[in-house]
């Protein structure tokens, strides 16, 4: 796969993305396309980092659930250069990391797997496809550490 343009809008006021570390971290899965089903379409990737509120706006407008969430994942049209668009919220990802003593880059750079991974076409919406779904993101996660491309991610304190 040639090289794919990302698109990186962070819409939370204290996140600091590592936006290299990340670059390297989609190049690595989309390295590995054989792993993955195939792998997420080719075109450009969009990643985008909201609060929980404005996720949960999106998760409102676009699938009539207005509830919280930690990714949405949108398809994209491969025959006009857009792979899709992952949305995470920071922080979902900030809250389980701190409930679970786990690492906050980690968590949320599982989310971004898991929306990687709908776009490769995995499906997690049954108890069978779902526990696929968790075996791929756990070799996406071990396959970005052993290439040293993890992203680290920043939370800065206060409210803005």
């Amino acid at each position: 796969m040639t090289e794919r343009t990302l698109a990186i809008a962070n819409r939370h006021a204290r996140l600091r993305i590592d936006r290299r570390g990340l670059t390297a971290a989609i190049g690595v899965l989309d390295a590995h396309p054989e792993k993955f089903r195939g792998g997420c379409p080719p075109g450009e990737l969009s990643l985008v980092f909201l609060t929980d509120a404005a996720l949960a706006r999106l998760h409102g407008d676009f699938l009539a659930d207005p509830s919280e969430t930690d990714v949405i994942t949108f398809e994209g049209e491969p025959a006009a250069g857009l792979a899709g668009e992952i949305c995470v919220s920071v922080d979902t990802a900030a809250a389980y990391a701190r409930k679970r003593k786990g690492d906050f880059s980690t968590e949320l750079t599982l989310y971004l797997v898991h929306g990687w991974l709908h776009l490769a076409g995995y499906d997690d919406l049954q108890p069978a496809k779902k526990r696929v779904m968790r075996r791929a993101e756990a070799r996406a996660l071990a396959l970005l550490r052993r290439a040293g491309t993890l992203p680290r991610f920043h939370l800065r304190h206060g409210r803005g």
